[in-house]
Order: C-alpha cells, then structure tokens, then sequence
C-alpha cells in the first residue's frame, strides 16, 4: 500500500499512526535520522541497540515509507538509509514529544535542547493550527467524526459541535 499508512483495521489515525511509529526504537532511530545518521553501524553505535532489533525497525521504516535504503558499497554490500519526504515529515512530532520531554524535566536535567540556529536562543515549541497561527489547546479544538468515519466514531463524537468564537 504504497504511500499509505497500514490501518490494520483500526479507523483511528492515531492508532493507525502509532502503529508504523508507536515502538520506541522507532522514534529514536528516526531522531538519530534527523541528525544526520544514515548507515547501520552509525545508529547502531549511537543507540547502543543490538543488531537484530535495528535491522528489523530499518526494514519496517523503510517497508512504510520513512526511510530509504541505498547501496553505496559493494562488496560486501553497504546500505545507508535516508529520510524520505515522509520520514521528514515526522520531525516535528519528534520536536514536540522531545519539548514535552524537557517539560517535565528542570532545566538543568536537560541533556539536549533545541536551539535557533541563528541565534543560539533555546526555543519552545508549540504546535498550531496552520491556517490562523493559534495553539490547539482544547478549549479551542477538538476532534469530530470526519467524513469516512464509522458509526461508532460518529456516536463518540456525536456531542461535538463547533461554537462561534467569542
């Protein structure tokens, strides 16, 4: 299913998202990804992950879409491993469970931080709706049955209305 993610029966896109991303090998071999990270031995000595359990995530990061594996050595095969445009797309979710992660922490705990490239400023990030810029705090945003949705999912979000602002 080529540019799709597996639903494996589950009409939840959170279900279904953490179902490609939800192991947490996953996330940090993506992570490791984002900074630069490419070939097998790199990820496997930076995560400290055994062998077996690295080449199983690359195969399911690559099998959905996230990863590329290109062979830049041959004999004996070498295979570095890029993101794709899907892959990229995953880095700001990774920027807001790693924030989320320094929130519970006290500055001084933090072992990594992410910073203005410019600057040098620490940032904290927050995510928005795209079209006018607000967080999407809950007293703003909800969820509500999409148009696919099963009658099950309609009956859950049956008492959700939209309200006019103010």
């Amino acid at each position: 299913m080529a540019g799709k993610i597996r639903l494996e029966d589950r009409e939840c896109p959170l279900s279904a998202a953490l179902g490609v991303v939800g192991e947490w090998w996953t996330l940090l071999i993506l992570h490791d990804a984002f900074d630069g990270y490419t070939r097998f031995d790199q990820f496997q000595e930076n995560l400290r992950i055994s062998s077996s359990i690295l080449t199983s995530r690359l195969k399911t990061l690559t099998a959905n879409g996230l990863l590329e594996r290109r062979r830049y050595q041959s004999q004996p095969d070498r295979y570095e491993y890029l993101l794709t445009d899907r892959g990229r797309s995953l880095r700001p979710v990774v920027v807001a469970l790693a924030a989320w992660g320094n929130s519970q922490l006290r500055p001084e705990q933090r072992s990594m931080i992410l910073i203005d490239r410019e600057t040098g400023a620490e940032v904290e990030p927050v995510v928005v709706d795209r079209a006018s810029g607000r967080p999407l705090d809950p007293e703003n945003f909800v969820f509500a049955a999409g148009p696919a949705a099963s009658e099950t999912m309609r009956a859950r979000y049956a008492g959700v209305t939209s309200r006019p602002p103010g």
